[in-house]
């Protein structure tokens, strides 16, 4: 058997969020754990005038690395709910789920400087060394929160 990976994900979305981010967890537990689930965080478009995002992040275990994870689960979780890509990649979408820790290795550094990453990631791996910044990524997102409007939104519930 392979080895069983940690993958954290990031899931974003700003069309129908309440109903696609629900959705989305649920359909990764057809291909493998969903072992943990940070709480639903709103912030403003990043890149465009587009609606809020909801985002959250979750530990998702899998057997693949990441290249088929991306091919074999993430793109077909995506397409079936409706995520269309446009050359504007900061389009409005239904769902966005991109791996940004894979095991002990942050993937796409981009993505570790944005709030709405950083907050609910946070909630995770509280202690883990953010790998830019080489601080603990709680502080780090305490930093990223202090300085863009992002808002936890307990009322959106997703297990």
């Amino acid at each position: 058997m392979n080895e069983l990976h940690h993958v954290y994900l990031s899931l974003g979305s700003n069309i129908e969020p309440e109903t696609y981010l629900p959705k989305a967890i649920q359909n990764l537990r057809d291909y493998g754990e969903v072992k943990a689930i940070s709480t639903v965080w709103e912030s403003n478009a990043v890149g465009s005038d587009g609606p809020n995002f909801l985002n959250a992040c979750v530990l998702f275990l899998s057997h693949l690395q990441p290249v088929e994870l991306k091919e074999k689960i993430i793109r077909p979780i995506e397409a079936g709910l409706g995520r269309i890509r446009y050359a504007d990649k900061n389009a409005p979408r239904t769902i966005d789920i991109d791996i940004v820790l894979f095991d002990e290795t942050p993937l796409n550094m981009e993505f570790w400087g944005y709030a709405f990453v950083a907050v609910p990631l946070a909630e995770l791996i509280p202690g883990f060394e953010h790998p830019i910044r080489h601080e603990k990524l709680i502080r780090v997102a305490e930093q990223l929160q202090s300085q863009v409007w992002i808002v936890k939104r307990e009322d959106v519930v997703i297990s």
